[in-house]
């Protein structure tokens, strides 16, 4: 079993822990404005990006990296707080297709500032754009 270097091991540890502060700065600046979870923005902006058609929701899954389980319960609760409509799916009987509401593109919208604030504050106030895009092309890389 090969052994891997420290330097290796460091960017692992500084990656998922900067990774989960940083999403718990903008759950926590989303949720004390009022707002739903980040995990809502990024459904509702992949919809919003799919346009008038929406999305079935295994795509919808594969864009937002959620388990199915996961998926189908965030579903639920859009649908409920009317964010996202479901229709059924006119090339499978079994199927739906799943679109944001005009509430739902409100909703998102009214969220952006608040997520884009907490970018603003913590990544792009401590790196210069220059140094934004070399991590990014970094982390692509991996």
């Amino acid at each position: 079993m090969n052994e891997i270097d420290h330097a290796t091991e460091a960017a692992w540890t500084a990656l998922m822990t900067k990774s989960r502060v940083l999403l718990e700065a903008v759950e926590s600046s989303l949720k004390s404005a009022g707002y739903p979870p980040l995990a809502w923005y990024d459904a509702l902006l992949e919809l919003e990006k799919a346009g008038p058609d929406g999305l079935r929701p295994f795509e919808l899954k594969d864009r937002i990296l959620l388990p199915q389980y996961g998926t189908s319960r965030l579903l639920d609760r859009m649908v409920k707080a009317g964010l996202v409509d479901r229709r059924n799916c006119s090339e499978d009987g079994r199927g739906q297709n799943i679109s944001i509401s005009e509430k739902g593109k409100s909703v998102r919208r009214a969220m952006w500032p608040i997520y884009e604030r907490v970018l603003s504050e913590r990544i792009g106030a401590k790196l210069k754009p220059k140094d934004a895009a070399q991590l990014a092309k970094l982390l692509s890389r991996l």
